[in-house]
Order: structure tokens, then sequence, then C-alpha cells
């Protein structure tokens, strides 16, 4: 059966257009928005007697799509009509008995996106379009990218440097043109529109692109007529979820599925819409934001999520459109962290057996938060996306920092066994707060970088990235956020010097310590440039290699007690000798601090990673607790000016700690920033905010504006 188009129409102005060709703007406004409008009348009739012996794809509602005539065969994989499905391990774990899953993942490449590339390559394809551009977070990128091949058309993709590589090696596979930029996913855009427009190519233009939109109406045709099945609804009907929730980046997704509902319900096959929940990851979530302040139009942010997948800071008029469908229907927008995304990640494998990416985990971390406060009611019917599977992305997003090798001997179960268990529980946690503390070399040398990771790791288990082009090395150590960094002053591309300019430009890794191991002879100039930028300045020359490794350790606030005494002058430093010869250093006085700060924590790295932050900045003494116990006696002591508190201490909860400061006459007056990994439910948050000035959460932690904050709060006092 053919479309039934009956006409463009503009969003802004009302101007109708003919359906032969989509127009890429208004004929009379301009305006990019258009909306195409169909005989519901008619559709409703064929489907409500017609649909029983159609192809299980998107393509069985064909009426309802944007493109004519027997093109769509030529670029079809058989995507859509994916199962919709009970989740009944989830659902008793959230005690809630209406919860089914869209399970997008059994796409052609595993995710929601195809429905858009399929749709879009069809239409193109049907039009001679032989070459495209787009810019991605990663998935739209290997949908479009598989579909081009499979129509052949030459797609140019520009995608940010946080996706992952294996998302990229997926790319270059299907043939596509790949272009990497260090940058956020908005500046991509902007770049492909730029080359698009100059090799006047036809560029995707994503929540804007009629066939974008109209491709992801057919999630919701899916979704009513299989919950039919599951839920019968009556004779002839469809069924409606009460809740859809899907987790956004840039919101095409959900504005395609509102539209499906609304032209289901005007065709008479459900009897209500369903509510959106909009979910964001916190540290890229403009529209929860705007959300919450009740605002009409979204600010655009810089992306703080480890997510990719999701980091569109600047929705645009995206926002607006979901916005006004969650006043209708009474839906919300919310956000949540990395870590409840990541633990609902872990949740839906363990109960459900599903493994998804964590975009997908996003939305089910909402999940929770809705049924939690109550928002979702216990007799309501709820349909969570889940798209894309763990493969592509779990080595970017877990890697060593979640994987870690804790190994225990094998113990008996007496006192005695249990006391040596006790015993290799604490040695474990040692090595482990030592495996999560990274450092990268940077050094175009490669034998000098290696010698220098050897140096390290032969005293301590850190990680040791080591890395030789200096541009590599950025790159690196803003996606890593190591602990410290050693790196050359003398590098082809991008000279020492400038690496540590654009370091301490960027908040995001400013306070990160740098140790430079340099040949080059400086200059009174030189030296002035490293002040304040570098930890400490090593020349190279004879030394012992021990005091180097016993400068970063310190640095990383450890000690060499327990280290071996094998690496010294006599052994590796005749190699160091011949290569990176060190020795003096050279580290800039801080100014004399000005306040006193405690950090409650039991996580030493966390600790540490604090004081270090707040120290940096020369305003402040910084002290360690790490019990709610030793914590009081550091207050009784050093009489802080204020206080950062973890809530999830050994031996007592931080709650309890919170309280007895309140409750003494000495201490009730303390300023008290909370620095948190627990969980926080609303209730909680209420009770908490009544004693604290701040509430910040480890997971999605913004590291200059904790800083900033503390600035701001003592600034006066």
């Amino acid at each position: 059966m053919p479309s039934l188009m009956k006409a463009i129409v503009c969003l802004d102005c009302g101007a109708e257009m003919p359906t032969e060709a989509l127009p890429e703007k208004c004929t009379g406004c301009g305006s990019e928005w258009l909306e195409v409008r169909y005989d519901l009348e008619q559709t409703g009739r064929i489907w409500k007697t017609d649909l029983a012996g159609r192809t299980t794809s998107m393509w069985r509602y064909q009426e309802l799509l944007p493109v004519t005539g027997d093109d769509v065969d030529a670029t079809s994989m058989g995507e859509g009509w994916t199962p919709l499905v009970r989740a009944i391990g989830l659902g008793r774990e959230l005690e809630h008995d209406h919860i089914y899953i869209k399970d997008e993942r059994q796409s052609p490449t595993g995710s929601f996106k195809d429905r858009q590339g399929a749709l879009t390559i069809s239409y193109l394809n049907s039009q001679g379009v032989r070459e495209c551009v787009m810019a991605s977070t990663g998935n739209k990128a290997a949908a479009y990218a598989a579909f081009c091949a499979r129509a052949g058309i030459r797609l140019w993709i520009f995608l940010t440097s946080t996706v992952p590589s294996e998302k990229l090696r997926e790319l270059a596979l299907y043939g596509a043109e790949v272009v990497k930029i260090t940058g956020t996913y908005d500046q991509a855009k902007k770049v492909a529109q730029d080359f698009a427009a100059r090799r006047r190519l036809f560029y995707d233009a994503g929540a804007r692109s009629i066939p974008g939109r109209e491709a992801f109406k057919t999630i919701a045709f899916e979704i009513a007529e299989q919950l039919a099945r599951l839920e019968p609804a009556g004779e002839g009907k469809w069924r409606a979820p009460d809740w859809y929730i899907q987790a956004v980046s840039g919101g095409i997704g959900p504005l395609g599925v509102w539209k499906g509902f609304q032209e289901l319900k005007a065709m008479g096959l459900i009897d209500k819409l369903p509510r959106l929940a909009i979910v964001q990851a916190e540290g890229c979530s403009p529209m929860a934001t705007a959300w919450r302040f009740k605002l009409e139009t979204a600010d655009a942010v810089v992306p703080h999520t480890r997510i990719a997948v999701l980091a569109t800071g600047d929705p645009g008029r995206t926002y607006t459109m979901l916005r006004n469908a969650c006043l209708q229907t009474n839906g919300t927008m919310l956000a949540v962290s990395d870590g409840d995304a990541f633990r609902s990640m872990r949740r839906m494998a363990r109960v459900e057996g599903y493994s998804m990416e964590p975009a997908a985990a996003v939305a089910f971390g909402g999940l929770e938060r809705l049924i939690a406060d109550g928002v979702i009611g216990k007799d309501e019917t709820v349909v969570v996306n889940c798209s894309g599977h763990t493969f592509p992305a779990e080595k970017h997003i877990l890697e060593e920092q979640y994987v870690l090798d804790l190994q225990f001997g094998e113990g008996d179960v007496s006192s005695a066994g249990h006391k040596q268990l006790e015993e290799g529980l604490g040695a474990a946690l040692e090595r482990l707060d030592e495996q999560v503390t990274t450092v990268v070399v940077i050094d175009d040398n490669p034998q000098d970088s290696r010698l220098i990771r050897r140096l390290l790791q032969a005293h301590k288990n850190y990680r040791v990235f080591e890395v030789n082009n200096p541009l590599d090395g950025l790159d690196l150590v803003r996606q890593r956020k190591p602990d410290l960094v050693v790196m050359d002053l003398t590098m082809p591309d991008l000279d020492g010097f400038t690496m540590l300019e654009a370091f301490k430009t960027d908040a995001e890794v400013a306070h990160i310590p740098v140790v430079v191991v340099s040949a080059k002879t400086l200059t009174a100039s030189d030296r002035a440039r490293l002040e304040g930028r570098a930890e400490s300045l090593w020349q190279k020359g004879n030394f012992n290699t021990r005091e180097l490794v016993e400068h970063v350790v310190s640095t990383l606030g450890g000690d060499l007690t327990d280290s071996p005494e094998e690496l010294t002058e006599a052994t590796e430093g005749q190699v160091v000798a011949a290569s990176k010869q060190t020795i003096t250093t050279a580290t800039p006085k801080p100014s004399e601090p000005t306040h006193n700060i405690i950090v409650i924590d039991d996580d030493r790295r966390d600790a540490r990673l604090i004081r270090r932050l707040l120290e940096a900045t020369g305003r402040y003494h910084v002290h360690e607790a790490y019990t709610a116990e030793s914590g009081w006696q550091q207050v009784q002591e050093n009489k802080p000016d204020l206080l950062v508190l973890d809530l999830m201490l050994p031996d007592v909860s931080g709650e309890t700690l919170l309280e007895r400061l309140k409750n003494d006459d000495t201490t009730r007056d303390i300023p008290v920033v909370v620095l948190t990994a627990k969980d926080i439910r609303a209730s909680e948050r209420e009770q908490l905010l009544g004693k604290i000035i701040s509430l910040f959460e480890k997971a999605n932690l913004d590291r200059q504006a904790l800083i900033d904050y503390v600035n701001e709060t003592l600034s006066d006092a």
C-alpha cells in the first residue's frame, strides 16, 4: 500500500507544500521545522482489518511513512517489529507488575536508530542522492553507515573523539568516511553542516529531518499493536501504555514516538495518549534542568557525562516540543547520574538477562527513580525503550576502572582463617587504591616513556598509560582525567609549554599535577612559563631513579615503605643515563592558606582528590579523615571553616555525624558540603538540605563547580 501523505505543513507559519519531494525548508517563511500530514481516516479503516498478513517490520505501516513506491525494498534489512517483553525480574525487584521492555537491541545494528537510517536512506535512494553528510554521537552513525552501504551511497560521518574506538572501527568496516572532531557534539554538527554546504551535499538535519522523525512513529505503532495482544483492550482496539520512557540526547526519538501515538488516537485505534518520561544523563541534562525550573526553552550546556551517546548539549527546539507533550499528559523530564545508569545496567543483566549499553540504562535508572518516588503508580503500564548492546561500548565505558583483579588466597573457615581473610581484604583494598591511581606519561621517545612506566610499575600497581604523540596525549588526559601527568617539553606538533597551558585553562583537568622531565636547557622565561603550571621540573642528567619514583608517589599521596629496592642508580640508573636522566626539582611555592577544611570520606582516593583540588587553589589547608569518629576528633582539634562529608562511612552514617554536628553548639554553624555516591531519594534530599549548604554526587562531580562553591562560601568568612 503506498503512502497516504496529504501535505507538508510548516510548524511556524502553517503554509502547506506538496509531497512529491520532501522540502528542507518552508517555501513561505524559510523555517526548517516541517511536518507531514496524512489521510488518517482512510489509514484507520485499513489498519483495523488489513495488517494481520503484512510483513513484520516497520514497513507494515507504510501508509503513514513519507516514502512511496517500491524503492524502500532496496534499503531494508527487516528493521522494526522488535519484541515487547514483560520485565518479570525487574518488576519483582521494583514491586511493579506492568513493566514492558521494547527491545530495540534486536535491530540490524543494535539500536532504534536503524529505523531512522532505513527510512532516511530509502528516501535519499529514491531521490537519486549518492553522497551525504551527518554528525552523530555513535549509534545513528552505525545505522546510517550500514544502510548507506546497502544502498551504495557514500557517507561522511563527523563524530567527537569521545566515541568508542569500537564504534569507529565498525563505521570504517561499512566503508564510511569518518571524521573525528576534538570537541563537543554540537561543534561536530556545525563542522559537518559547513562541510556539506561547501560541497553541496545532503546534510542530515537530525530532529529537523522529516524522514528521521517519521521513522520513530513506528515504535509507537508497534507498542500499541503488541501491547493489545499482551493486555487486550477490546475488540478492534490497540492499547497505549500509561507511560513511555526513553533516554534522550537530542530528543528526536520520543518526538517521533509521540507523533505516532497522536496519530493512533486520531484514528480511533487507542483511547488515550501515554505520559512521556524523558530521561537524561545528569552530566548532560539541559532538558531535565529546564523542566525542573519550568523554563520554556533549554539553555545549552557543555556535556560532562561519560555516556558519550547522550552528550548533546543543545537540544534547541526539540525541548520545547517535548515539553509541550509532557505538559499535555502530565509527563515529566528527569536526570540520573552515570553511576545510577551503570547500576541499572548491571541490574538488568542480572535479573532480566538483558545486556544493554549505558545510554539505554539511563532510561531504566529513570524508571527506578519514578517508581520509588511514587510518580508511576503500581497499576500503571510502563514501556521502556531498550536500545543498544553493551558489546560496542563496554570496553570504553567499563575498562580497567571497573574490572580490577583482587585476588585472595584460599582460606579456612576457622577464626584464624577469618582473621586471615580480613587481613587479606585489607591488603586487597590497599592494592585496589593503587590500581585505580592513573598516571599518563607523554614523551615522543617510546624508549623514554616505556622506561618511566616500568620505573613506576616496579614500585606501585599504578595504571600507567604512555603516549608518544603530544596531540594524542592531550586527548588522553582529557578523556582519562588521570591523577598525575609525567611529560617531556620538547615534542613535535605541540611543545610541552603549549600543552601545559592547554591543561591549566581546561577546568576539567587543571587540577591534575604535572611532573616535567626534560633535557631542554631552560631559560629564565622558560622557567617563568612553567611556574604555577608544573608540580616539579626534572632536568635530564645522572640521578638516582628512586628519587623520581619517590617524588611521584609522594605527589600521589603514597609512600615507598613497602617497595622493592632493586631499582637504584646502580641498576636502572645506567639505562636512565642514556635516555631520561634526571635530577633537580623546582616546585612553585604555594600561597599561604587562609582557611581550614576537613574532608571526611572512607574512600582515601576520593579524600585525597578533594584535598588536592582545594589545596591547589592556595587558599585552604585541608585535613583528611576516613571515619565518622576520626572526623569528629579532627573537627574538635582543628575548628574547620567548612566540612566536605561523605554519607557512607564505616562506623556510623554521615547523616548520624551530621546530626551530631548540628546538635553541638561549637560545631552547629560549620557549613557542610555533602559529596557522596549514595542514592538519595527525594525525601532524604529534603531532610539533608535543611542541614547542609550543598549536595554533590560523586558519579557526576563537576570539580570546578565544587571549587567555585567552596570559594564563594568562604570568600567572606
